[in-house]
Order: C-alpha cells, then sequence, then structure tokens
C-alpha cells in the first residue's frame, strides 16, 4: 500500500494547493479484502456503483477495485472463483491522506494509471474517494 503524501498544508494556502480533503466524493460502499470477484460485482450491481473500497479484516482500508477491473479478471482465461480481492490490489492499494494537495493526488494518480484513489485517515479507515474527472 503506498501512502500519497502527507504534508499538512496552512489554511491561506489558495485554490492553487486545495487539499484531497476538499473535494472527495463519499467513501461509497466498503467490502472486505476475502470478498470473491462474482460477490463484489454483485455487490457493485446493487449498489449501483462502479467502485468497491476494499478494507482488511480490522477495517483498515487498503485499496480500492472498480466494476472494469473486475470484469477484465472474471472475463480472463485465468480466472477461478477462489480468487479473492486481497489477491487483485497490487498497485491499486495505493491511498491518499486528507491533507494530500490535488497536485499531488493527480500527479500520483496518472504515474500510476489509476482513476480513483481512496481517502484515509490516520488509522487507516476509508473518509472518502478521489477520482480524476474525465
Amino acid at each position: 500500500m503506498t501512502l500519497v503524501q502527507m504534508q499538512p498544508r496552512p489554511a491561506s494556502a489558495g485554490p492553487v494547493h486545495k487539499t484531497v480533503a476538499e473535494v472527495m466524493d463519499a467513501a461509497g460502499p466498503q467490502v472486505c479484502d476475502d470478498m470473491s470477484v462474482e460477490v463484489a460485482l454483485s455487490v457493485m450491481a446493487a449498489a449501483r456503483t462502479d467502485r468497491l473500497v476494499v478494507c482488511d479484516q480490522d477495517g483498515q482500508c487498503t485499496g480500492l477495485v472498480t466494476r472494469t477491473e473486475l470484469t477484465v479478471i472474471r472475463d480472463s482465461s485465468a480466472y477461478t472463483d477462489r480468487v479473492r480481492l486481497r489477491d487483485l490490489l497490487g498497485d491499486h492499494g495505493s491511498i491518499a491522506s486528507p491533507v494530500t494537495t490535488m497536485a499531488e493526488a493527480e500527479h500520483a494518480m496518472r504515474s500510476r494509471l489509476v482513476g480513483a484513489l481512496p481517502v484515509v485517515d490516520g488509522q487507516g479507515n476509508a473518509l472518502g474517494v478521489l477520482a480524476l474527472s474525465r
């Protein structure tokens, strides 16, 4: 898991230094990392969402998965019903702090080729999700 920059910024930093906390979306559905791909896709369909925040057994956020990623994995020839979300996170285990600046978060997301990052507090609890504008 990679934490994206955790430097506090002065309140008077202005719009150029806007923080992730100022623009993040609600975290949305959170699921355990031992969930199977099929069940995760069902949860997404029921919740009418395209992404899920993934947490470990202790409730700590470990990453985020998208419907597109899960569909590609499910449709691959190597897929089995034993694949769990924890097996898929890899670089998607990147997370952001609420005090990360937007510039830092956007750079991290573009360099890792991810469209969204979970935002977590100091204890690893999901606070929200930051998504790149398309």
